[in-house]
């Protein structure tokens, strides 16, 4: 059976995620992370791809990134996973596999939910009980987008931008969205439009992008999102 072309669409942003085999650990300590984001900022410069939300846990990463040109996010993982490999096996003698198959990506429309894809992905080592707070979490762009602490590799999208007219005061309504409990229905749709490659957008803005690009994101999968999804 033939794989799903992507649709990877300039000028807007996606949710990506690249988990290890198997749910095996991709990071091992913070040598590990500090090499993966040196290379994707890399890879970044090289595709000119923004990149506005991360986190890096032990075994899987999520990634908010724009592309100026159709597909270059494509271009950006598969370098990114392919030198991340070639390191990761060196350093612990291992050959083969490190991801499990090709990463998921999900169109996000910035209207209406941005900023809820933003702070999921921040709140992952919260979810996953790692910490009580996202600030605690050093290995995300929690650090930059609320605390203010300069990461070369976030680029602020506008919708970000939009929150205030000054840095102090966007960073203070920033953190604000995270004393708000996430609602349950919106956890269930980025979880699920990021298991089926989907976009994370109501359905007449995906009517609008199926004519206006003339492309087919197939069915949205109504059931239960799998087990552990993060």
């Amino acid at each position: 059976m033939s794989r799903r072309k992507r649709y990877l669409i300039a000028n807007m942003p996606y949710h990506v995620v690249q988990r290890g085999h198997n749910r095996n650990n991709c990071f091992f300590d913070e040598t590990d992370k500090a090499c993966y984001l040196s290379i994707l900022e890399r890879c970044l410069s090289v595709y000119q791809v923004q990149l506005h939300a991360f986190v890096l846990m032990s075994n899987h990463v999520h990634l908010l990134m724009t592309a100026g040109q159709d597909g270059k996010i494509s271009n950006v993982m598969q370098n990114l996973g392919r030198d991340y490999v070639h390191y990761f096996n060196k350093r612990y003698q291992r050959v083969g596999t490190l991801w499990d198959g090709r990463f998921k990506d999900s169109l996000v429309d910035t209207d209406q939910y941005f900023l809820a894809c933003q702070r999921y992905i921040e709140l992952n080592p919260v979810r996953a009980n790692l910490v009580a707070h996202p600030a605690e979490y050093h290995w995300s762009s929690y650090q930059t987008n609320a605390r203010g602490v300069p990461i070369g590799i976030v680029t602020p999208h506008q919708v970000y931008l939009n929150l205030a007219d000054t840095p102090a005061k966007r960073l203070e309504n920033y953190r604000a969205l995270f004393e708000q409990n996430f609602p349950e229905n919106e956890l269930k749709q980025i979880r699920d439009a990021i298991k089926h490659n989907y976009p994370l957008a109501n359905e007449s803005f995906v009517q609008h992008i199926t004519n206006k690009y003339n492309i087919s994101f197939g069915r949205r999968n109504k059931g239960r999102p799998e087990k552990g999804s993060e």
